[in-house]
């Protein structure tokens, strides 16, 4: 009986590649919100830049484009660095695969530390969300995109203890590869932002 019960519970449990499928198609539905959140936000954009051309053609000239191009060049790096990671963990290199995911964090934290400055040169010159429609816009995006990096950095940070710690290996690396998916997802968005709000004209 006790066995029978065995192999009933076990003839129940999940085939490996199938959780893998399952996890990935779950986190493809999650970027997919995430896009039509942005995809959103982007069509406001547009209709509102198409109202009001001259404004967005003047204000933009008050960001600063050093910056935005450093930041774009950080989180450019921090993609390769993070498909280094999750190519490495498939091929059981764990070392290596810290490593990368270390750096990733790394870019996410300079990126945050550039964007902080940038903010703050704004409050300065008295330049705030309130101030105009493009810097509504200006803030809501790249608040809400901030907003996505600091939760990959967190991601990516629990995926490195983990690594640390020997949980994953070329047999089993579905959070590794999920967070890097997240970490491509909140570069590819910003790789929008930046020509949007930062090289209007």
């Amino acid at each position: 009986m006790e066995q029978a019960s065995m192999d009933h519970t076990h003839g129940h449990e999940m085939d490996p590649r199938e959780a893998y499928g399952i996890s990935k198609f779950g986190m493809w539905l999650f970027l997919g919100t995430e896009v039509m959140l942005f995809g959103g936000l982007f069509a406001a954009y547009a209709i509102f830049r198409a109202k009001y051309p001259e404004m967005f053609l003047e204000e933009h000239k008050l960001l600063n484009r050093e910056m935005g191009a450093v930041n774009t060049c950080v989180l450019i790096f921090s993609s390769m660095t993070m498909a280094v990671g999750v190519t490495a963990i498939q091929r059981g290199k764990r070392k290596l695969t810290s490593l990368m995911l270390l750096i990733t964090i790394l870019c996410g934290l300079a990126f945050a530390v550039v964007k902080y400055f940038e903010y703050s040169a704004k409050f300065s010159h008295h330049i705030y969300p309130d101030t105009s429609i493009f810097f509504s816009l200006y803030f809501m995006l790249t608040g809400l995109h901030m907003l996505h990096v600091f939760i990959g950095i967190a991601i990516l940070s629990t995926v490195l203890v983990l690594t640390m710690k020997g949980k994953f290996n070329q047999e089993y690396s579905t959070p590794v590869e999920l967070g890097g998916l997240y970490w491509h997802l909140v570069d590819l968005i910003w790789i929008y932002l930046f020509p949007l709000l930062y090289l209007i004209g």
